[in-house]
Order: structure tokens, then C-alpha cells, then sequence
């Protein structure tokens, strides 16, 4: 047996991920959203931002040529499954798969179109360098379903993540913010300087951790808050009397309810008083409304 053979504790030797990528002639495609990282201590620091992952299932979206997930499956990870739809990049995970026997599963196919959920047993965490074109449809799918998964750490254009993150009272606040907030508790990590990327982005890159709350910030109807909140900011430069009108149902009764001045905008409502809204509005809504 050679000293690389039967030592569970030392991870196995892997080429260089350049070399990897030449071999495979794996230029990024744009219209994937793809951008490769090669700088090994920027994604371990992205690894570990993601926490403690021992024993959890972690599923990575969009694995590229695998350079993140090299260093999550050098973590404590039960398993990583990489999905990734450019079939170029499949047979360097297989390989990578091949080198971590048991540990890596590939899963090609559309993020989009996947059930990431149902991709393992519980507990199971998301680590992704996202595409930035599928990263805001993917992140409120995994809203839907937020208390599937311990942590979700993602990397999104710096503006989303921005929204995602804003407190109430500025221009990046609004509908993301709202949902974000309300299932999970969030945090930025770092920043990442385009230049760092192969190709290099035109935008800034935000690391950010999700974390679902146990139960909701505040109790709502799902239904019911994404109406009022889109409502809201629907038309979010005027007074809430005004914006709600598009509910159908009587506006002044509604604030009251809900106890906010109607005269508040709806950059200005914070997460817990949106509930109270959306609270007010499922007793009020008709019933085929």
C-alpha cells in the first residue's frame, strides 16, 4: 500500500485546478454566469465561512471545475454534492468524485429545475458560488423551504446582497430584504474584488450566511405577506393608504389594524410590522381574494 493509499486522514493529492481546467478546456461560458476562483486561500475562507459542517450534507450549486468544492470536501462534511449543469465541468467532478470515494456526489442538471432538499437527508447545508443570473430565483425558492437547511451561504452580485441585508430606511430595503429577514437570520461575510475571478466580473461579490430561524421573525401567512409586500413596494414612494389600495380591501382598516401611521412609506415598515400587516389583511381579504 502506497502512502496515499488507506489514510483516511490525509487528503488525496489532486492536480492543479488550472491544470484541470486546460485539460478540459473549460473556458468560462457567459451565458452560464460562470467565473472561476483559483486563489486556494480565498476559497478555504469561503469554505470556512460557512461554519461548522460536520455531518451535514452540503450541496453546492453550480461546482464549475470544482474549486470550491475541494475544499469543502476537505472539510468535516458527511458528503458534498456538487450540481452543475455545463457538462464540460462534469467529467472534471467525476474525476474529483473518483479521487473522494463516498464523498462526492455530481449531480448534473438546472439548479433551477432540482429539488435541493430532496437531494439528501437532513441536516444539510448550502455552500454556492452562484450564478449571478439564477442567484435571486434560487435564493426565494430556498425561502420556501428555509428550515430544510442548517446554513446557506452564498456569494451574490454586492447590490443583492445589499438588499438582502438592508435594515428599514434606505433604498436597498425592500421585497428580498423583507423575506430574507423574516425566515433567516443574515450576515455578511466579505466582500470579493472582481479581479480575483477568471473572468473578472464588472461588479463586486458579497459573501453572505443565511441561518433559518427556527420559526419565522414573526408569525404571517406566506401568501399573504408576499401580496402585502409587493403591494407595498409596489409603489413604495407613496404613503401606505395609498400603495395597499391594491389589495382590495379597506385600506385606513387595514393600517389600523396592523398599528402603523398611514401616513409611513413602505421602506420604512420593518419585517415584524409587514407581518402585521399581512396578519390583518388574511382576516380581511375576501374569501375567493
Amino acid at each position: 500500500m502506497s502512502d496515499d493509499e488507506g489514510a483516511p486522514d490525509r487528503p488525496p493529492r489532486l492536480p492543479p485546478l488550472r491544470e484541470v481546467v486546460a485539460r478540459h478546456r473549460l473556458s468560462a461560458r457567459k451565458a452560464l454566469g460562470q467565473n472561476f476562483l483559483f486563489d486556494r486561500n480565498l476559497i478555504a475562507r469561503i469554505a470556512r465561512a460557512a461554519g461548522d459542517l460536520s455531518g451535514q450534507a452540503v450541496i453546492e450549486i453550480g461546482a464549475g471545475p470544482g474549486g470550491l468544492t475541494r475544499a469543502l470536501l476537505a472539510g468535516p462534511a458527511r458528503e458534498v454534492i456538487a450540481v452543475e449543469r455545463d457538462e464540460r465541468c462534469i467529467a472534471a467532478l467525476d474525476e474529483l468524485a473518483a479521487a473522494y470515494p463516498g464523498r462526492l456526489r455530481v449531480v448534473a442538471g438546472d439548479a433551477l429545475a432540482i429539488d435541493a432538499a430532496a437531494l439528501a437527508p437532513p441536516p444539510r447545508a448550502i455552500v454556492a458560488n452562484l450564478p449571478y443570473n439564477i442567484a435571486t430565483p434560487l435564493l426565494v425558492e430556498w425561502l420556501a423551504e428555509a428550515s430544510a437547511f442548517t446554513s446557506l451561504t452564498l456569494m451574490f452580485q454586492k447590490e443583492v446582497a445589499e438588499r438582502i441585508l438592508a435594515p428599514p430606511g434606505g433604498r436597498a430595503y425592500g421585497r428580498l430584504s423583507v423575506f430574507c429577514q423574516w425566515r433567516c437570520e443574515v450576515a455578511r461575510a466579505f466582500d470579493i474584488d472582481p479581479r480575483t475571478f477568471t473572468p473578472p466580473p464588472k461588479v463586486t461579490s458579497t459573501l453572505i450566511r443565511l441561518a433559518p430561524r427556527a420559526a419565522p421573525l414573526a408569525p404571517a401567512d406566506a401568501e399573504a405577506l408576499s401580496r402585502v409586500v409587493a403591494a407595498a413596494f409596489g409603489q413604495r414612494r407613496k404613503m401606505l393608504r395609498a400603495s395597499l389600495r391594491a389589495l382590495g380591501v379597506d385600506t385606513d382598516a387595514l393600517i389600523a389594524a396592523a398599528e402603523l401611521p398611514p401616513t409611513a412609506r413602505a421602506e420604512t415598515i420593518d419585517v415584524a410590522g409587514f407581518c402585521a400587516l399581512a396578519r390583518a389583511f388574511a382576516r380581511m381579504r375576501p374569501a375567493n381574494g
